[in-house]
């Protein structure tokens, strides 16, 4: 992609600008290409937060702005080329190339294979700025491409989550292309296969559908499930580890893992109960996703709320829980008059609902409370059946 000294020079004095106002000014600069410049400022805007070692690299071309929405952030792309080694790697879906570049670090070889000859212009132009020089970059159908091509140690694929309808799909058979229908094919031209899904994606179908799975992991950041990772093999393990994940861009937070197996979820004991403690825990999304619900109770010494309603509580503080973690100041049932005693002093709080008879809307209008502040309330259902309202206050 060719950027005239101009456009250049215009896009880094208006890194930080409006780009729909600048669309608006381009008749004020005649020499500038405003299209690009907005396409390639609002991308910088964009990787700012979702690729930030790309930030200050000047050379660094962006796509329009929905290959780059769609592509992975740094830190997902980062965690995933932990998981995968070998000498070659084929990523058949390219798109912007994130994955590719963070995955290539610990490849000899690389194959890069898009059918968009837009974006593999852009993707071959900053792998070259990046040196990441040993990636090879194929104008092609991936399909096409695994089917002609030699065998490698791994292959990446990351496959289209929108059917046919524009709706979102929940099945690997929705998606494009149909990795249940390839997996044959994929794992006689790889040793290792990794599919990144839609955390969307019903995860007990996943595994229905793609026999040889032999981990899986489920990536959360900042506590919002952002990808639902399964890695291929030539052999089937007696039991599919779950990797649930959280991963945080702020300091002051730790990066948390729990693994389990869905056997051993099915055979945890969990411990109910009718009445709160000292503390309150909230899993992280990934767990959530995961059905992690009854492996907790038995990893650590806490006590479920109900069935239904996924909070914990702990007479003692559980530091490395997996998750938020809340220190109860009071509580009080969803009767009006108690709920208004309980709830006196407060003019904000932040709402959550786990398994209760009215919505966030509903019960901010009822209690009269608008959103934000320190304090956090949870509505839900305790093991009696009884309708709590929990007032907290955030530990971590």
């Amino acid at each position: 992609m060719y950027i005239s000294s101009e456009t250049r020079l215009f896009i880094r004095e208006h890194s930080t600008d409006d780009v729909r106002t600048l669309a608006l000014q381009s008749k004020k600069y005649p020499d500038v290409d405003m299209p690009v410049a907005i396409t390639q400022i609002a991308g910088r805007q964009i990787a700012a937060e979702k690729i930030p070692s790309w930030k200050k690299i000047e050379d660094i071309r962006y796509p329009k702005h929905l290959s780059l929405e769609q592509c992975s952030s740094e830190i997902t792309a980062y965690y995933k080329a932990g998981l995968l080694q070998g000498d070659s790697l084929t990523d058949l879906t390219g798109g912007f190339g994130v994955d590719c570049s963070f995955l290539a670090e610990k490849f000899k070889s690389v194959t890069y294979v898009e059918r968009q000859e837009e974006l593999c212009g852009i993707a071959a132009h900053n792998f070259h700025i990046l040196g990441l020089n040993h990636i090879n970059v194929k104008n092609e159908d991936g399909i096409a491409h695994l089917k002609a091509m030699s065998p490698v140690d791994c292959i990446f694929l990351d496959p289209a989550r929108r059917n046919e309808h524009g709706g979102k799909a929940v099945a690997i058979s929705d998606c494009e292309p149909d990795v249940a229908a390839l997996e044959g094919l994929l794992l006689n031209k790889a040793k290792q296969v990794m599919v990144k899904l839609s955390p969307m994606l019903d995860l007990s179908l996943a595994l229905r559908e793609l026999q040889q799975t032999q981990e899986v992991h489920i990536i959360s950041v900042n506590n919002e499930c952002k990808e639902l990772l399964l890695i291929l093999g030539q052999t089937i393990p007696p039991e599919i580890k779950i990797h649930c994940v959280n991963l945080s861009t702020k300091g002051e937070q730790e990066e948390q893992h729990f693994t389990f197996t869905r056997e051993q979820e099915q055979c945890s004991q969990c411990n109910y109960t009718d009445s709160l403690d000292e503390y309150l825990y909230e899993p992280n999304a990934s767990l959530l996703k995961a059905g992690a619900f009854k492996s907790l109770s038995s990893a650590f010494p806490i006590r479920k709320l109900h069935p239904n309603s996924h909070l914990y509580t702990s007479d003692t503080l559980i530091d490395n829980f997996p998750g938020r973690i809340f220190r109860i100041v009071n509580q009080c049932s969803f009767n009006k008059k108690e709920s208004k005693e309980c709830l006196a002093d407060l003019k904000k709080a932040n709402i959550t609902i786990r398994n209760f008879p009215a919505t966030v809307a509903e019960l901010r209008k009822r209690i009269k409370l608008s959103e934000g502040g320190d304090t956090y309330l949870f509505a839900s259902t305790l093991n009696n059946e009884q309708k709590v309202l929990i007032r907290c206050e955030k530990i971590k």
